[in-house]
């Protein structure tokens, strides 16, 4: 197993977390000047799902023009606190983009493709929803 990743600490409740390809990321624990970790972790999973969708969603010819996801969690109150339910509202923009298409690319990212939301999964339950809207401007 290789270790390429990096978290330093910056002091306080602060580190530095580095990828093997890219620049660091601010992860703070008193959520001051960067999102705390089991934030991360929402963010790690909701845009992982985000890219399966556009790509997903690109490769069924559909003219995204934006898409974003909107994402919570409620964690047990014992420790360790992790997420017992997630919810993930999709939204795509886009012009003339078919319900179906959108439903099939959650579908797919959440069950087949998206690695962060299955590692998520393994404790808690994950429920999507989604919306479109449509675009005047391709």
């Amino acid at each position: 197993m290789k270790r390429n990743h990096l978290v330093k600490w910056a002091g306080g409740h602060r580190f530095i977390g580095t990828g093997s390809t890219g620049p660091g990321i601010v992860i703070d624990g008193d959520k001051m000047s960067g999102p705390s970790p089991m934030e991360l972790m929402l963010l790690s999973a909701g845009s992982c799902a985000c890219i399966d969708l556009v790509m997903i969603l690109e490769k069924a010819r559909q003219k995204v023009v934006d898409a974003w996801v909107e994402v919570g969690g409620e964690r047990r109150e014992e420790m360790p606190h992790y997420f017992t339910e997630i919810e993930m509202h999709f939204v795509v923009k886009g012009v003339a983009v078919k319900e179906q298409y959108v439903k099939r690319a959650i579908s797919l990212a959440m069950s087949k493709y998206c690695s962060a939301s299955a590692q998520l999964a393994a404790l808690a339950e994950i429920k999507t929803s989604y919306e479109i809207i449509e675009s005047d401007t391709p």
